[in-house]
Parts: structure tokens; C-alpha cells; sequence
């Protein structure tokens, strides 16, 4: 049986996560290993570990790396916490192989350690691009750490193999948010309400994150959202907290202090899950912000986002996607778009990029079926003479 150790570290990697965990917990060739860490431990962001318990999974190792802090500074203790955490937890576990996604600094770390450990990583979502954060290194980082990757689009795909990685050890698995948005059993309107509150009228749903390469502060691109949001009094708005990152306490008690005065129609949750989340989507009149969530799972449930900012500048995105920039005015035009009936009506019909059947599936079905002989001692691919690497082509 093989070990496969899966690394989560927030209540977005989760929910993206969970179906493939559900699979290796049910495999009779794989053993599920779960390393929590990150916001999941953090009570300043819901303490999202009681998700992971809830969905009755067990948590072998827990590495807090959390500090009190979201400075350039706290966040490169963060990243040192990890490395030294998620080290010792690897080499307790002693996992066939580790599971990641994404490109949060946590992840970067997570990879780190298994290189020094010796294990081989499979990798999801890499080949993206989201040129306003320093995630984007961080992604391709992992990438180059990584020895099985599952790519969520051919265009991702052979971006990573560009980056020297084998072509047989690179999957076009498609996304895992987008294979969620067409499974998750939506709630209705009422059922949404009694959860949530204050939602019974047209809402936004708003997510904003730090975008930690932007040169203007995330404080003043959030000021400058939540101004535009009250432009539009007629709508409700449904606050989900920042994940964290640089400033991203800083953008949270702007969220608290804008909903505390405006409780009347503005609703902030810590956590909403993946259910209740994507439920709030497929009611939104709109997805604003520029979480990820708004180019992946947004479009599939056919709903407009507003994508606000750089931060997720170079991922693919469907005509559902406005972009518009961190400014008040930009993002009252672009809400205005996305309201509009003809916007609405245009969007019928429309496909996805990274839509494939069975994501899940076919990434269990890789974790169990690759040989992981000789996978750690890795060649680089060049793409100009498909030569494995660089003395091959000189001797020829």
C-alpha cells in the first residue's frame, strides 16, 4: 500500500482538496496522511481545522506557523516555522509520496522539506500564472520541486513542461474547483439565508485578497471596494475574510469595521465552507474581488465576476470575468456591466477551459499507478532538442 501525505494549509486548499482526499480515504492501493497547518490552526481565521474534523477526516500532524503579525517580516517567520514543522512531520509520517496545491508560501515550504527528506511530490495547479502576488514564483517553484504534476489545462500543461519538466510526468487533469461548482448540491435561497443571514435580496459576494506584487497598498484597493459596494444600496453584501498574507489583517478589521456600521445588509464570515460558498455564489448577482474562485468555479455556475486588481493577471478566464482596476469608479462601471440583463444573457452557453470529467479520479488514479522508481533523481527537459538534458546535447 502506498502512502500518499496530503498538505493543507486554508479553508480554500481544503475544499478544493477534499474530493481527492474522500478518494485516497477509499482506495484499497493508497493510505491518506494529512498534514494540517497554516489558517487552518489560526483562530483569527476561523480555525478552519474544524472543517477537516468535521468531514470526518483525520489529521496525523498539525504545524502551527501562524504569527501575530502579517509584515514582510512575520510572513518570512511564518515560512520558517513551516520548513522546520512540516519537516519533522514528513520524517514522522515517512509518506511514498506528498500531495500538493497551488502556490501559497506555506506550499513552497511543504515542497522544500520534502526535497530534503527525500520524497517525491505531486503537484496540482501548477503552470498558472497570477502576476500580481509572489505566489507566481512560489508556484513555479514548486513546480521545479515537484515530480508528478497535474495541470489543470494543455496551455498549463505545457507551460510546466517548458519549465524542463518530463512530459509523461505532466497531466492535463483539469480543475478541481471547476469539477466542484458542476457537484456541489446548492442550496436554496432560503436555506442560504438561515445560515448565512442577511442575504433574502440581490447580493454581492466579496472576497479580496492581499496582492502582495501590486505597488498600491491592499488597504487602499479595499477602502476603494468597499466604497464602490456603497454605491449600490439596493444590493446586500456577503464579506469573506482575507487569507494571510501581507496586510491581510489589516484588509480583515476593514471588513469588520465596514460591516459593524452596515449590519443592516452586509454579512462577514470567517469561513463559509465549500457548500455553503459556492451556494452564496450560485445566488450572487455577482463574485467580486479577485480570489481565484471567481475565474474557476464563478463561470460554471454561470455568474459574473468582477475581478478587481492584478493579483490573478495571466490565469485563463471566461467572457463571465470583468477585469477592471482597484479603483472606486473602474469598479462601480464593472458592477454595472455585470448587473446589466444583456452581460447576463450573453454568458449562456459558455465553456470553460479547464472543465474536465472525473479531476478527482484521474489524479488518484495517477497517485497509485506511477512508478515512483528513480523519480527523485530528475533530468531537465529541454524543449529545443528534447534532450533530457544539457550533456546530451553537447555530445551529440
Amino acid at each position: 500500500m502506498r502512502d500518499v501525505c496530503v498538505f493543507t494549509s486554508s479553508r480554500a486548499d481544503f475544499g478544493l482538496l477534499r474530493p481527492v482526499l474522500e478518494l485516497i480515504r477509499g482506495s484499497a492501493e493508497l493510505r491518506l496522511r494529512l498534514i494540517a497547518s497554516g489558517t487552518h490552526l489560526s483562530s483569527d481565521f476561523g480555525y478552519t481545522k474544524s472543517e477537516i474534523c468535521d468531514a470526518g477526516f483525520n489529521i496525523d500532524e498539525e504545524v502551527d506557523i501562524v504569527v501575530p503579525s502579517d509584515t514582510p517580516e512575520a510572513t518570512c517567520a511564518s515560512m520558517g516555522l513551516a520548513l522546520t514543522g512540516i519537516g519533522k512531520a514528513l520524517t514522522r509520517l515517512a509518506p511514498d509520496v506528498l500531495l500538493l496545491l497551488g502556490d501559497r508560501y506555506e506550499t513552497l515550504c511543504a515542497a522544500a522539506a520534502a526535497q530534503v527528506c527525500r520524497i517525491p511530490v505531486a503537484h496540482i495547479h501548477g503552470g498558472e500564472t497570477s502576476q500580481g502576488a509572489f505566489d507566481e514564483a512560489f508556484r513555479h517553484a514548486v513546480s521545479k520541486m515537484s515530480h508528478f504534476h497535474f495541470a489543470s489545462c494543455d496551455l498549463h500543461r505545457n507551460r510546466i513542461i517548458q519549465l524542463g519538466e518530463q512530459p509523461d510526468r505532466v497531466f492535463d487533469v483539469g480543475a478541481l474547483g471547476v469539477q466542484n461548482a458542476r457537484r456541489t448540491e446548492l442550496m436554496c435561497r432560503s436555506e442560504l439565508v438561515d445560515i448565512v443571514g442577511s442575504v433574502d435580496h440581490p447580493f454581492f459576494l466579496v472576497t479580496f485578497h492581499p496582492a502582495t506584487l501590486e505597488p498600491e497598498s491592499a488597504v487602499v484597493q479595499v477602502d476603494s471596494l468597499l466604497e464602490a459596494l456603497d454605491a449600490f444600496p439596493g444590493h446586500d453584501v456577503l464579506l469573506t475574510r482575507a487569507n494571510a498574507d501581507t496586510e491581510g489583517r489589516e484588509i480583515n478589521q476593514r471588513l469588520h469595521a465596514y460591516a459593524s456600521l452596515r449590519s443592516d445588509r452586509v454579512v462577514l464570515a470567517s469561513s463559509l465552507g465549500v457548500r455553503t460558498y459556492q451556494s452564496a455564489m450560485s445566488h450572487a448577482s455577482a463574485v467580486v474581488g479577485n480570489s481565484s474562485s471567481g475565474l474557476l468555479e464563478a463561470p460554471i455556475l454561470g455568474v459574473p465576476t468582477v475581478n478587481i486588481g492584478d493579483r490573478q493577471k495571466g490565469r485563463v478566464r471566461t467572457a463571465s470575468v470583468i477585469d477592471c482596476a482597484p479603483h472606486t469608479e473602474d469598479i462601480i462601471a464593472a458592477l454595472r456591466t455585470a448587473c446589466s440583463i444583456d452581460f447576463k444573457a450573453s454568458l449562456e452557453n459558455m465553456t470553460h477551459p479547464c472543465d474536465r470529467p472525473d479531476t478527482d479520479a484521474r489524479i488518484v488514479q495517477y497517485l497509485s499507478g506511477e512508478s515512483l522508481d528513480g523519480v527523485l533523481m530528475k533530468s531537465f527537459y529541454d524543449l529545443a532538442h528534447g534532450a533530457k538534458d544539457e550533456r546530451e546535447v553537447t555530445n551529440k
